[in-house]
């Protein structure tokens, strides 16, 4: 196990050079682990500020792994930068960026950075976002059309680099002279675009993930409303911009897919006509091939959801100058029909969510009270019915015979009579209604009726 943990380091280096690095435009060295690729090549990447990247000869053969901090050739003077590459994939990628080695004699890595080079790289890399303030306002005084975004100065402190974006072209002379008066220092203009500024300050996209202009891509292709329009994307322009306030360069990735399958599928401007009605394309699905055709041209009337072959066979029918019943084939007809929900919520009361108060009983006071609720309870059980039936037959006073309890509360007391008018009569048991008056039975008086 050991033999092989160091037959790994001596492939791959200290640091581990086949690990994603976390900087912008990082790229994963997949030769990383054949011995002969690591010294094919001399030249090493390194990047600098954000997405800035340029490529040195290393003429000393000084031991370099990626993440080593090196003091590199700039001119003036010197620049501190990251090594991010190294070995023969180094070559890959200055032809990917049309990088030549015979025009011009390449840079040179000079050492690892000292402690020193460090400590004034950082009181460089301080001030930088003070110049980009100061800046902008020196280039709106001079009315002048243009974005100052970023600002990068050199590792030696002598020399800043000012990114800016316009329109069209820029007469800076005067702004450069001014720059030079105010910061005492070499100054260099560059013109970027807004997806560079976006790479530049970097952000997480709506996907949640990192921006892919500064992620992964070098180059940047225009990206046209057509291309969402043919992946059948919502129209919506704050749907559809960036962070830079351009189309999503992610639009452009599944162009080619769709196109593939689009061709496999009937033209969207081919009406299909049947015995009843004319019915127009609405939308298609291009994963499940399946295209929904609607009534009206605006908006989904009477819409049915068929499939390719389906389609393709009523254009047929159509040209013969056939017109089916219905669109879906006759053994599905109607099951593919949607119907069109028209409620609307607002119609519906604010209220309908809310909890419904239950009213609580009132209890008078007493502990026989409690006892009959208490009773009551036990016997609301399943199969317990006919006895509470039974009961609260038995306590109804007129189903009693004799006298009528009173109640201390006065309830449930039936009125006097006066002796002016005869009791009221009762009948018991299954006599009927309409029987003699021997048939009758009266109620016995009460004690204070008499």
């Amino acid at each position: 196990m050991d033999f092989v943990q160091n037959m790994g380091n001596s492939a791959m280096g200290p640091r581990g050079c086949c690990k994603h690095s976390k900087g912008k435009l990082s790229t994963y060295n997949w030769l990383c682990d054949i011995p002969e690729a690591e010294h094919a090549t001399d030249y090493v990447e390194v990047q600098f500020k954000n997405t800035r990247k340029g490529y040195y000869l290393n003429e000393a053969k000084i031991p370099l792994n990626k993440g080593d901090i090196v003091a590199v050739e700039a001119n003036p003077g010197h620049d501190i930068g990251t090594v991010t590459l190294t070995g023969k994939l180094v070559l890959f990628q200055m032809r990917k960026n049309n990088v030549r080695q015979d025009n011009t004699a390449p840079k040179k890595i000079y050492r690892i950075a000292k402690p020193g080079d460090l400590e004034r790289y950082e009181e460089a890399k301080a001030k930088e976002h003070e110049t980009m303030i100061r800046s902008r306002q020196i280039a709106a005084d001079l009315g002048l059309s243009m974005k100052i975004g970023d600002v990068e100065y050199q590792g030696d402190g002598n020399k800043a680099i000012f990114y800016y974006i316009a329109e069209g072209r820029v007469d800076f002379r005067q702004l450069i002279k001014v720059l030079a008066e105010n910061f005492h220092v070499r100054i260099e203009m560059k013109q970027i675009g807004a997806r560079q500024e976006a790479g530049r300050i970097g952000g997480i996209g709506p996907c949640g993930r990192q921006l892919c202009c500064a992620s992964w891509m070098t180059n940047f292709v225009s990206v046209a409303t057509d291309a969402a329009r043919f992946q059948d994307i919502s129209m919506n322009p704050q749907k559809l911009a960036g962070q830079c306030a351009k189309l999503k360069c992610c639009i452009n990735y599944e162009v080619d897919a769709y196109a593939e399958v689009q061709k496999q599928l009937p033209s969207r401007k081919i009406v299909l006509e049947t015995k009843d009605r004319t019915y127009y394309h609405f939308k298609t699905d291009i994963f499940k091939k399946e295209l929904t055709y609607s009534t009206d041209k605006v908006i989904a009337a009477n819409i049915v959801t068929i499939s390719a072959a389906r389609v393709f066979e009523i254009i047929g029918l159509n040209k013969k100058g056939i017109k089916p019943d219905t669109l879906e084939p006759e053994h599905l007809a109607g099951a593919n029909t949607k119907p069109i929900d028209t409620h609307d919520i607002l119609d519906d009361s604010v209220s309908r969510f809310d909890p419904v108060k239950k009213k609580k009983k009132k209890r008078s006071g007493g502990g026989k009270n409690n006892t009959d609720t208490e009773q009551t309870g036990a016997n609301n059980k399943p199969g317990n019915e006919n006895q509470r039936a039974r009961m609260s037959a038995e306590m109804r006073p007129e189903t009693k015979g004799g006298n009528v309890p009173r109640r201390k509360n006065g309830r449930g007391t039936p009125p006097r009579n006066n002796g002016n008018t005869p009791p009221p009569k009762k009948n018991e048991g299954n006599a009927p209604k309409n029987g003699s008056a021997s048939e009758r039975k009266t109620s016995p008086k009460r004690p204070s009726d008499e």
